[in-house]
């Protein structure tokens, strides 16, 4: 049995937890009650604590204490939707119970589990029960009483975990909307594969963790390594142009002898170089044997990388820091779709983040558009009801005001921006916001990820998919005018209605379901708005 964790076992845990979200990542998102593409519980665990992970591994800390503050801010800064958040407020309660240990036991261990529960049930306005919550409170709770039987750090870890796998099941009766579904809390079935995994890894059993391929607009980190880590410092690249028969295949040698990446290629006219050395000069020297050159390009490696860091540190740093405030009030809105972030930014909106349905930002990401707003007062639309906690998470991390809207749809966003007066004081604005967007009515059409049994409707893979302010609304197989007729003929009593078409309708399809409306909602005002988001065909405002 064993008794305690120290800072090597801890990091081991932290990153066979991190490996095993990523192997269950797609079986997690698949628990999504509706089989919509954005099902993303499992992507938002593992990119909240893929952050953690990367820390860990690349800055390995010496205490457990040490261990666990740096999973804490890690997580904080990479909380991705609600059971992201949720996630990083665990870890958070846990760095603050193990603060300045070097090693945990048992009780410790259980010390950090009830602290991550508080600060999770806190943080939740309105807590439900039969979610990630209720599984990580009664781990927590059994954690506590199985210290009294045994303080070994195996026998604890091992009893909460048994704990949240027996109540697992009862997720799906506590909650009506997943007992209709049928399925059991995402979020609650990835912190047990999460804590399963620490278990094993603490008995010698590791997942290999591999960081998931950065995105193709991602920037190299050059503060992974130092200066002095570069071996040999010049780039020397040259063409010599041929004067004579000798093999130039021996060149090879003698550069893998002073050198390393050496890339030698030839023809009847020229021979070209590249190779990284310490002595550039006898480099040159032993080419010329072979002719004369027609370009030489040497490139101290050392100094460029020192430059590297140095741009690389002087943007973080300005990503810390506050916009001079030159106004009262400024926006930061969530959305996904060109000509939706035009509309936003046509109503006011000083910083856009690109996000929402499947590409949910983190807290950093919100946090960076918040600090880039050069007001005192930083109004924030989430427009995703799975984005509004890693939105609060900012308040407090910054100097200026931070006011969250919790608006879960962009037409919502849309709405409370025109409510906005910039006479009124902040709490005034966000009354009046609250309450415009409370009137809004929000329809979805989508296609269904998979297939699936839901409330009465059988389901394809494919199929049209309607969402009527989040609630099924119904499954139109492959039929779009069917579902717009029928989600028309909903609105008849509306005064206005907004259409907006994403990139994937083409602008007939778009003017027919305009049409639809305008036949199905004689008396109310239809407007037609190309969107560009994806994975929602149309979104649809009604008031």
């Amino acid at each position: 049995m064993i008794n305690t964790i120290d800072a090597s076992l801890y990091r081991k845990m932290v990153l066979s937890a991190a490996a095993a979200l990523e192997n269950e990542r797609q079986s997690i998102n698949d628990l999504n009650v509706f089989p919509v593409p954005d099902g993303d519980t499992g992507t938002n665990m593992c990119l909240t604590f893929g952050t953690a992970a990367n820390d860990i591994k690349n800055k390995p800390a010496d205490t457990v204490g040490k261990c666990a503050d740096m999973v804490a801010s890690a997580t904080l800064r990479g909380a991705r939707g609600n059971s992201g958040v949720i996630l990083s407020l665990l870890c958070r309660g846990f760095s603050k119970a193990t603060k300045g240990l070097e090693t945990i036991t048992g009780a410790d261990i259980a010390a950090g589990m009830k602290e991550g529960v508080d600060a999770a049930y806190k943080a939740v306005m309105k807590p439900a029960e039969g979610t990630i919550l209720t599984v990580s409170r009664l781990a927590a709770e059994r954690a506590l009483e199985a210290v009294k039987e045994n303080d070994s750090a195996e026998y604890v870890l091992e009893a909460a975990i048994e704990r949240g796998w027996e109540v697992l099941p009862d997720t799906m009766l506590m909650n009506p909307v997943l007992k209709k579904a049928g399925v059991v809390d995402a979020g609650a079935k990835g912190l047990l594969y999460l804590l399963s995994a620490a278990l094993d890894a603490m008995r010698g059993k590791e997942t290999e963790y591999v960081p998931a391929a950065p995105a193709a607009e991602s920037k190299a980190d050059f503060s992974d390594f130092s200066t002095e880590d570069i071996t040999f410092a010049y780039c020397t690249e040259f063409i010599v142009s041929r004067e004579n028969d000798l093999d130039y295949d021996t060149l090879r040698p003698f550069l893998d002898g002073i050198g390393d990446s050496a890339v030698v290629v030839g023809d009847e006219e020229i021979i070209k170089v590249h190779v990284h050395t310490n002595d550039p000069g006898k480099v040159l020297t032993q080419a010329l044997k072979f002719g004369s050159f027609a370009t030489v390009k040497i490139e101290n490696m050392r100094l460029q990388h020192t430059e590297q860091v140095e741009i690389q540190e002087t943007r973080q740093e300005a990503e810390n820091i506050d916009a001079e405030p030159i106004k009262e009030y400024g926006f930061v809105s969530v959305c996904a779709g060109d000509g939706i972030a035009r509309m936003f930014k046509d109503l006011g909106v000083d910083q856009i983040i690109s996000g929402g349905q499947t590409m949910n930002p983190s807290t950093e990401d919100i946090l960076i558009g918040i600090r880039k707003t050069p007001a005192r007062t930083v109004f924030v639309m989430p427009n995703n009801k799975n984005i509004i906690m890693a939105a609060e998470q900012c308040i407090g991390l910054t100097d200026k005001n931070v006011v969250v809207i919790p608006t879960k749809t962009v037409p919502q966003g849309i709405t409370a921006m025109l409510a906005y007066q910039p006479s009124e004081s902040a709490e005034d604005n966000k009354s009046a916001m609250m309450d415009m967007m409370a009137g809004v009515r929000t329809m979805q059409i989508t296609y269904a990820a998979r297939d699936s049994e839901f409330d009465g409707y059988t389901i394809s893979e494919g199929d049209i998919l309607a969402m009527d302010n989040g609630a099924l609304f119904g499954s139109g197989g492959t039929d779009m005018a069917q579902t717009l007729a029928e989600m028309a003929r909903s609105c008849s009593d509306a005064e206005f209605i907004d259409i907006f078409y994403g990139t994937d309708i083409s602008e007939d399809d778009a003017q027919e379901a305009l049409g639809i409306f305008e036949e199905e909602c004689p008396d109310a005002e239809v407007s037609l708005i190309y969107g560009g988001q994806p994975v929602y065909y149309y979104l649809i405002s009604v008031q």
